[in-house]
């Protein structure tokens, strides 16, 4: 679903700004209107436009994030469960947050809280701030009155959601970081190094090997493009932002990157584990099951995925099971649909989905653990004997010069 960066002003006429998912721009309206607030404008994220927006999007530091929506979830949990009323343990949460943004919406929550409105409907108004899938179960938590339990199993969810997105990134730090500083090397050694050697062998005018000849004039024109080799990344980096923002190109990168023979059951693990772990801790919480699979299918990152579930959601609507629907398109693993298939026919879905995420975040931990360690070396080993081959190039001549002199 889009999102719409708005301005709008409250009831006090303090203007509020704010980021909200809706199928349109009068949808984005209404929602303001519905909370009280005037609407002011309401701009797509993607058409603000130019490549500084874009910049700003990447550096702007969110007002609450994961880590502080993970403290303070798993305190507010605690808070209610020892007793505390809402109000009161908002009220003691509010001065934890060391930023004053994340104080001054943890007070805007409290005021509409002690205004007698429901939790789900505080956070929700700040627009953005908290996920569909954080604020559906805190609304079943409160409908079923066990708000303390679904905090601390949200809390659980996000730490394990949380704690996967680290584990890749860590993953591929190393092996970035390698091919950066590898490249800066080559790139110098190519540019300044060689060309000095070029220099030489042309005032000696000595018969070079053809090896050696061709890395010189490799040399040659990194000296002369240099300038090209280090705008073309940045420019390719700028397209790349800007195509994330076309629907048909990256269902088509996504759909490339899932036939991929290694890197494609890698993915589809990935996302198994957080449709797997988002559905079954919703169907946990009492979210009924269309509902639970039109938010589990946003936090997919895999569009063609996610679009396997928008479709299985329109069959389970049609009466089909949601294994045969999740399984109609093949894209992924048998293993989950399997798992799904025996929770529909014991009547545990959601404890069974739950062991369907253990089972393959698991998995890919060791596929990461095992590629990084097969990696790593790969790319040291490709690098450095690429380092290697020019540096011997262009000293081989030397040595023979030097050993005919000798």
């Amino acid at each position: 679903m889009p999102q719409f960066r708005f301005t709008a002003l409250d009831a006090n006429g303090q203007r509020v700004d704010g980021v909200m998912e809706a199928a349109d721009q009068a949808e984005v309206v209404a929602r303001l209107q519905a909370q009280g607030q005037l609407p002011v404008e309401a701009r797509p994220l993607d058409a603000l436009g130019s490549a500084s927006a874009g910049w700003q999007q990447w550096l702007r530091k969110p007002a609450f994030g994961a880590d502080a929506q993970l403290l303070f979830t798993r305190q507010l949990a605690t808070l209610l469960a020892a007793g505390q009323p809402l109000d009161r343990a908002l009220g003691i949460l509010v001065e934890l947050p060391e930023g004053a943004s994340a104080q001054q919406a943890l007070s805007q929550i409290r005021e509409v809280v002690r205004g007698g409105a429901p939790l789900s409907v505080a956070m929700e108004r700040q627009h953005g701030m908290f996920s569909r899938l954080y604020l559906n179960m805190v609304r079943a938590g409160e409908a079923g009155g066990t708000l303390a339990g679904t905090l601390e199993r949200l809390a659980d969810y996000l730490e394990r959601a949380q704690q996967l997105r680290t584990r890749v990134i860590n993953a591929l730090v190393y092996p970035v970081i390698l091919l950066l500083v590898v490249g800066a090397a080559l790139l110098f050694l190519l540019g300044y190094v060689v060309p000095q050697f070029a220099q030489m062998y042309d005032s000696l005018d000595v018969q070079l090997p053809w090896f050696t000849a061709a890395v010189l004039a490799l040399g040659a024109a990194v000296a002369d493009w240099w300038i090209v080799l280090v705008v073309l990344p940045c420019l390719l980096v700028l397209w790349a932002g800007r195509k994330r923002h076309d629907a048909a190109f990256m269902l088509g990168v996504d759909g490339w990157l899932l036939r991929r023979r290694l890197l494609g059951p890698l993915l589809a693990q990935l996302e198994v584990a957080r449709l797997a772990r988002t559905l079954g801790t919703l169907l946990g919480n009492g979210v009924p099951l269309l509902s639970a699979l039109g938010i589990a299918g946003n936090v997919l990152g895999n569009r063609v995925l996610a679009a396997d579930v928008a479709e299985a959601t329109a069959r389970v609507r049609d009466g089909h099971s949601l294994s045969s629907s999740l399984a109609r398109n093949g894209h992924l693993p048998r293993l989950a649909v399997q798992m799904v298939q025996v929770g529909e026919e014991s009547g545990a879905l959601d404890a069974m989905l739950l062991r369907a995420a253990d089972t393959f975040e698991a998995q890919t931990s060791r596929a990461i653990d095992r590629l990084l360690a097969a990696m790593v070396p790969a790319i040291t080993l490709v690098l450095a004997s690429i380092v290697g081959l020019v540096i011997v190039a262009v000293l081989v001549p030397l040595y023979d010069l030097t050993g005919a002199i000798g």
